[in-house]
């Protein structure tokens, strides 16, 4: 598993003190609050200060005086440091099941999770084998994601 994260984008500036607007690729923009660092070009920033603005994180960086300096950082990727997420029991990061094995619950591999579609109404997971199949992460479909052993169990509908 990778020890840095990527966990946003910054999309542009915020007012004229330094500060700038992450696009976050989290559940909630307010995951990206509990971090005193982020981390932008293989290197520690800290977070002095931020808030939450619609669906964007506004924040301030160290080093980042005035909007010259944040204009240097927009289309920057933000990670975070893997150790430093507290993650509730049973969750994960997405990150850590793209690319695990795809099972069926007899047992036989369906394919391999290529990528997580974040919908409006629910994640929906592109799983690539003998063909493309577009599996909705619901209970109906998704059995159980184990990213600790390294398999997802999927029941899948006739037609689907």
């Amino acid at each position: 598993m990778k020890e840095f994260l990527e966990a946003g984008r910054i999309v542009n500036t915020h007012g004229i003190r330094g500060e700038v607007k992450i696009q976050p690729w989290a559940d909630t923009p307010d995951f990206l609050k509990g971090f005193a660092h982020l981390y932008i070009d293989g290197a520690a920033v800290r977070l002095l200060e931020c808030r939450v603005h619609k669906d964007h994180l506004i924040a301030r960086l160290e080093g980042l005086e005035n909007v010259n300096d944040a204009m240097r950082m927009k289309n920057k990727t933000v990670f975070i440091r893997r150790s430093d997420a507290d993650l509730a029991p049973g969750t994960f990061f997405i990150q850590d099941i793209i690319g695990l094995p795809v099972r069926l619950e007899d047992g036989s591999e369906l394919g391999r999770l290529q990528e997580v579609l974040n919908l409006p109404t629910q994640d929906v997971y592109v799983v690539q084998g003998a063909r493309e199949y577009l599996i909705p992460d619901v209970p109906a479909f998704i059995v159980e994601k184990n990213p600790d052993k390294g398999y997802i169990l999927v029941r899948l509908m006739e037609g689907l």
